[in-house]
């Protein structure tokens, strides 16, 4: 059994004025917290994994290059392996994301124990 302390994990920025925290991280998948300032965005990517999250606060707009979509706290989304995808915030607060990846996202890992190390 692992249990963690939320606040406990330290946050880093993995992309521009995007930051992220790992929260816990298995065998299969890695749940990983997203905020995202006003105005701001994570740009258009894709990765090997496999990821569904939930949005926690805010609104956001979420595209995948070909259509965009509202997710607003409490709405749930998925993204197949390799789809690419951005999101960027829409109202005046910011926004914040659990997202879930399968598999692992092991350079998000990597980043944090940079950062710990640093910072610590």
């Amino acid at each position: 059994m692992e249990i963690i302390e939320y606040l406990d994990q330290p946050k880093f920025e993995f992309v521009s004025d995007v930051l992220g925290r790992v929260l816990i991280n298995g065998k299969n998948m890695t749940f990983f917290i997203v905020e995202i300032p006003f105005g701001k965005n994570v740009p258009l990517h894709s990765h090997p994994h496999e990821q569904m999250g939930i949005c926690l606060a805010g609104e956001a707009e979420f595209s995948n290059g070909i259509e965009k979509k509202i997710v607003r706290k409490g709405m749930v989304y998925r993204f197949e392996p390799n789809e690419k995808h951005e999101v960027r915030t829409i109202n005046t607060d910011s926004s914040i994301f659990l997202d879930v990846f399968s598999p692992p996202r092991s350079e998000y890992i990597a980043m944090q124990k940079r950062f710990e190390s640093v910072n610590h």
